[in-house]
């Protein structure tokens, strides 16, 4: 594979050189926007941390009731797609007074505010299920399924959307 390859491809390095592969042509031959635009052809209109909250807790009433509730949710201008980072959950142990105090947080990088709502959704929904479970495992990726059933598509096209980002531009 040569490096220009895996350079451009970096959102993909877990897929397979067949997937890789294909995309590459699509970037070679300028036709991953053509792609993502006609799967997704507008962005939501999620654009602030109230709004966020709202939608985030109506997927998380929906499938996670019993879940520990979410302190704080919101965008996040720090969070850096460099560091694999597309989104965050934190569990914050706190003194106050005598008592530990433990608190679910949720950020989600800004860069979502500019996306059609199937990847804002496939994060949020990824970001939940670490509610239920910590590490990237089986169960981890069930629930993920359960909770969008297209979850594994919606994010090989986050990474093609990614990759259309970092090479070419915005689309949206």
């Amino acid at each position: 594979m040569p490096s220009t390859m895996s350079n451009s491809l970096q959102y993909l390095s877990a897929y397979s050189p067949t997937v890789q592969q294909q995309v590459q042509q699509m970037l070679d031959k300028n036709t991953l926007a053509t792609y993502l635009l006609s799967k997704y052809p507008k962005k939501h209109h999620i654009s602030n941390d109230k709004s966020l909250r709202t939608f985030v807790l109506e997927i998380k009433n929906q499938y996670l009731k019993k879940s520990s509730p979410l302190s704080q949710i919101k965008f996040d201008d720090k969070i850096h797609i460099i560091n694999n980072a597309l989104g965050l959950h934190t569990y914050v142990s706190r003194v106050q007074g005598n008592k530990l105090k433990n608190k679910n947080e949720l950020r989600i990088g800004s860069l979502f505010k500019k996306t059609p709502e199937a990847f804002l959704t496939m994060i949020v929904v990824h970001e939940l299920a670490h509610l239920k479970e910590k590490d990237h495992n089986k169960a981890f990726y069930q629930l993920c399924q359960y909770m969008m059933s297209d979850y594994h598509q919606v994010e090989l096209d986050l990474r093609i959307y990614l990759t259309q980002l970092e090479c070419v531009g915005e689309i949206y």
